[in-house]
């Protein structure tokens, strides 16, 4: 493993080190130490390497990943893995705000909790949380699955359209057009897959499942007093 002293080196270097990884090098697993919670760490990387921030970070880690590994010895500030396509980022602490925002592909996982809009206009990308979500998760969720091991604030799924949400606590409260589901074979399938990969214990009997109620697709005067 290369070790990265972001304190010594700075950002701008951080980057311009990770970037220049060719497909055929054998330093693909990176250490970065002294992280203090800078900013923007790791973003942008399109290769499949494997880098570890030691201590928490500021916000947008990890934004607009493809293909790595990225995980956070620390808690994580807002925006992180904002508009991922692929790869996998891990959390072992708590996450902020926007997690995984717009985030077309790969897979979040936060060991602790995540904060308000968790999952914001997502597009594809899956989200485990080991914790409690705020309010307004996966907002305007387009596609894509966040399961909470835990509860889940008020108006989870507002304005959703075919995004999926699996909880196994309470839920304070649905947004709009955000329905409770039927669990089947599929569901349990899939959530017995995530859960090991995101290093879980918890049965997938014990989740509920939550999603669009396709009321809010197009305009209809009859649900105005829903918009």
């Amino acid at each position: 493993m290369q070790t990265f002293d972001l304190e010594e080196k700075g950002l701008r270097a951080l980057h311009e080190t990770l970037r220049s990884v060719g497909p055929d090098s054998n330093e693909t697993a990176w250490e970065v130490v002294n992280a203090k919670g800078s900013h923007a760490i790791a973003v942008g990387l399109d290769a499949p390497l494997d880098v570890t921030v030691r201590g928490s970070t500021g916000y947008y880690c990890g934004g607009m990943n493809k293909q790595a590994t990225i995980r956070v010895d620390g808690s994580a500030g807002p925006g992180t893995g904002e508009n991922m396509m692929s790869g996998k980022i891990v959390i072992e602490g708590d996450a902020s705000q926007y997690l995984g925002a717009t985030a077309h592909g790969g897979l979040i996982v936060v060991k602790g909790n995540a904060s308000s809009r968790c999952g914001i206009s997502m597009k594809g990308v899956d989200i485990v949380v080991h914790g409690n979500v705020g309010h307004m998760a996966a907002f305007m969720g387009q596609s894509g699955n966040l399961v909470v091991l835990g509860d889940a604030g008020d108006a989870l799924g507002d304005s959703c359209y075919e995004a999926r949400f699996f909880v196994r606590g309470k839920v304070k409260s649905l947004g709009a057009d955000c329905e409770q589901k039927e669990m089947r074979p599929e569901h349990i399938d899939f959530l017995k897959a995530i859960l090991a990969e995101a290093e879980c214990d918890a049965s997938p009997e014990e989740f509920t499942r939550y999603g669009s109620a396709r009321k809010l697709y197009n305009f209809d005067i009859d649900n105005a007093s829903a918009y």
